[in-house]
């Protein structure tokens, strides 16, 4: 189980970046990319690939969008970053 603690930390990461742009709001279950930021981090967990790719699938797969690997990069070094710094990886 992903701890709650990191699961607010990747949810504020994600909220901050808001690829939803304006749309976000018009989203009505989204809770800050609550259930995105679970999926990045049991992604991760099970994968340990590019957190960038990780980010670009789960937000496309969750919001139907069509974001790069570059439109990603940023915000997965910056999750990376926090999971190695949480996790001791």
């Amino acid at each position: 189980m992903v701890e709650d603690e990191l699961i607010q930390k990747v949810m504020m990461i994600l909220t901050d970046w808001n690829p939803l742009g304006s749309r976000a709001s018009m989203i009505s279950d989204l809770d800050n990319y609550r259930t995105e930021a679970i999926d990045i981090l049991c992604h991760f967990d099970l994968s340990k690939n590019n957190t960038a790719v990780i980010v670009r699938e789960v937000i496309n797969q969750a919001f139907d969008l069509s974001l790069s690997k570059a439109d990603c990069a940023s915000v997965g070094q910056e999750i990376q970053r926090l999971i190695k710094k949480e996790k001791k990886f």
